[in-house]
This record gives C-alpha cells, structure tokens and sequence, in this order.
C-alpha cells in the first residue's frame, strides 16, 4: 500500500509490541491530527494522545471499524475475521510499495540471521550504503522517507512477514524449510506458501538465491520466474555461500568478500562458545529452536558433545529423528525442559530397542540444569545448550535462556 493511500483512510494499528509502535510514530508524523486506533491482546498499554484504545481479550472486535488495518506480525491470520482480511496490511507491505532503494529479502527456517547479518558486512565493506533492518535489525518505516535509489535493504524476513505479501524483493534468499510455528500456521503447507512469497512476485530480472539441496525449496524455485542461483552446504556453509552469491551480484571483489567473512565472529546464541569452565567448554546454541538445527549442531561439534539440553515449548514438531540422533551420538546425559523434553525422552526411549540411553533428568530451571551440566560432563567434553523447541514454556525467548545459561556458567563454575 503506497503511503499516499492512507491519507483519508480510518486506521487501526493491531498490535502494539516493538513494530506496532514503530508503525504509530510514523503515522503520527505523517498524519499529526488524525485519530489512530490501537487493538491489543494486553491490557493497561499505554494509549497515546490523539488515539482510540481497545485492549483486552475482545480487541479483536474493532477491526470492523476500520478501513485499513495494519498487523503486527505475532498476530496470526488466522484468528482474524474473514471480512477483515480484505484490510490488512503490513509494515512489509508499505516498505516494499514505497521504499526506491533495493531490497535483499533473506528468509528460511534457519540461517536467516546470520545470513543477512553476512550480507550486510560484505556490501558494507564493498562500500554501499546499505542498512540492516527487519526480524534482526531496526523496524523498518523510519526509513522511508529518508531513503535513496543508491541505499540497499539487507531486510530479514520471517514468515510472519512474508504471509500474505503481495511484492516480492529483487534479491531473494530462501536458505531452508522445516517445519516450524506449527502452532500458528494451520499447517506446514501454509506455512510453506508464506515463505514461498519471498519470490512469488519477483519479475525476469529480479534475482533468487535458493538452496538447492532443500526439497521445499526446490518445489519454489521450479515456479520463480526471477534469475535463479542455486547454493548449497552444511550450517554455517550455506549462509556464506548465500552471502558470496548476493554479493557477486553486486560484483563485489572476490577479495572483499573473502576479507568480510573471514571477520566476521557470528551472532550470539547461534552456536555461541561460551568458554571453557573446569575443563568443561560450553556451546550456547540458543536459537536451534528445531530438531534439524540441533542435528546440524551436534553433528557440528562431534564426538565430544557429552551432555546436551533439551525441550521447551510444544508446537506439535516430530522429534524422531532428533532422538536417532542422540542414540547415535556420544552424548551421555541429556538436561530436558519441560514441555518437549518429555516428548524427546519418549522417542529416545522408544528408539533405543533395550539399549543403553543416555542419563536424563528433567529441570524446570537453567540454574538447576547448568549444575547438572558441571556434574555430569567429563572434563575435556562439552555441554550443549540447543533445545530443539521453542522457548516459551519457561523462558520469555531465546534471548533470555542463552542470557541465564551464560550467566549460571559463569557463576556456578566456583561451585563444583
């Protein structure tokens, strides 16, 4: 929706986290005297002057008022009304219809971050303007007004943002598909389809970067109509292989590129070493919020992998092969949160066929789980936090439990 649109429209503002009120300063700015609505699940958020408030378990009711909806992207399609659906937009969506720079969309089940935050470093390094924003940088309006055809989006997509889009950005990126947010999706189908719209409006000469070696993403690059690189590899080898591509297209010297991702240290709770403690070194692998990411990183680290920390929130993901794994492994003690870390410990048992398992025990705490870690893993081995679930049963994201394993590393390690 192009700004100019929303000039004589009633607005409402669904959800009013980080991006809703990055969404109400720029409409304030543009419309100084209009009144905003403002709809959210919680109660007692603070209402700005010259808005309507509707707070609470029925917010969901205004959306009737309105003839322009702009949707937060934690709020599901789903649970909205079928004659809202004609309404809403996105902060996505207005970016992409008003920005005149160029955009490099980087989307996927995982990798995303580290990806785009490569992306990033190379072009900066090549000398562009370019900025960072979306899931892992700044929200993204304020840009806007003050952007140039010559500025460069490195903009990291979720699928949440991707759903229902209806441009498509001229460099896509499209890492992985696993399935994952079962609980807000109807199914992975349509889960897929969103992430599918990352180069469903890309034109002949737009350009998508895919991995080739992904079955789903495999599906999506047959119907592309953009110019189409394919990429492949393991982990880590697949963002830099993504990064190296995006950047040749911006003919950036080899040199360069080679340069930027030899500096570059990775991000913080993507198989972050947190340090090595009484012989002990620890791994901090917060964000593998899948199976697949924790299979990537315990194939990763080897051998050593001696007690690894399981589970969290249940969103209805299969944790078979993740259990093969493990009996695979050489991994002794398995730490399991609650919901999954139940769910894993049943597929681990009934995988093992009589044989010997690993330890278990089951902790509702990280200050609990990081003491068992320093009396159950050998010296010369590693503990590794990468739960495979999502981290709302017991932790605010993953944010904050990679933040209290560091912590409770750091302190406990004087009281073994």
């Amino acid at each position: 929706m192009e700004i100019r649109e929303l000039k004589d429209k009633k607005i409402l503002i669904l959800g009013f986290g980080r991006e809703g009120r990055d969404t109400f300063l720029f409409l304030r700015k543009l419309f100084p005297k209009k009144v905003i609505g403002i709809a959210d699940a919680k109660l007692g958020l603070v209402k700005p002057k010259l808005t309507k408030g509707y707070f609470g378990k029925d917010y969901l009711k205004a959306v009737k008022d309105y003839d322009v909806i702009i949707k937060s992207p934690g709020i599901p399609f789903k649970i909205l009304p079928k004659s809202a659906l004609n309404k809403i937009v996105t902060q996505t969506d207005i970016f992409f219809a008003n920005c005149p720079g160029r955009i490099i969309g980087i989307t996927g089940t995982k990798g995303k971050s580290t990806t785009s935050s490569l992306i990033y470093s190379i072009l900066k390094a090549g000398g562009f303007k370019v900025h960072l924003i979306g899931n892992i940088g700044e929200p993204v309006l304020s840009y806007i007004q003050k952007t140039t055809v010559n500025d460069i989006f490195v903009y990291e997509l979720s699928s949440h943002q991707l759903y229902n889009l209806k441009r498509s950005p001229h460099i896509a990126v499209l890492l992985n598909i696993y399935p994952e947010h079962l609980d807000y999706y109807r199914n992975f189908k349509e889960y897929s389809l969103a992430k599918a719209n990352i180069t469903l409006h890309q034109s002949k000469d737009y350009y998508f970067v895919y991995n080739s070696k992904d079955k789903n993403v495999l599906e999506i690059a047959r119907r592309t109509k953009a110019m189409k690189i394919p990429i492949q590899g393991k982990y880590y080898e697949l963002d830099r292989n993504a990064a190296r591509a995006v950047a040749r297209i911006f003919k950036v010297p080899e040199k360069t590129i080679f340069k930027a991702i030899s500096k570059f240290k990775g991000l913080t709770h993507r198989l972050e070493l947190v340090g090595q403690f009484k012989g002990i070194t620890f791994y901090n692998d917060a964000l593998a919020t899948i199976p697949e990411a924790t299979i990537a990183a315990i194939k990763m680290l080897g051998n050593k992998v001696e007690t690894i920390m399981l589970g969290g929130f249940d969103r209805k993901i299969d944790f078979k092969n993740l259990a093969r794994e493990v009996l695979k492994s050489k991994i002794k003690t398995t730490i399991l949160f609650p919901t999954t870390g139940e769910k894993i410990w049943e597929d681990i048992l009934a995988l093992s066929k009589r044989k010997k398992t690993p330890k278990h025990f089951f902790v509702n705490n990280m200050k609990d789980a990081v003491k068992l870690a320093y009396s159950e893993t050998g010296k010369g081995k590693i503990c590794l936090l990468s739960t495979a679930s999502s981290s709302f049963s017991i932790f605010k994201d993953y944010k904050e439990k990679g933040d209290l394993f560091k912590k409770y590393v750091k302190r406990l390690v004087s009281k073994k």
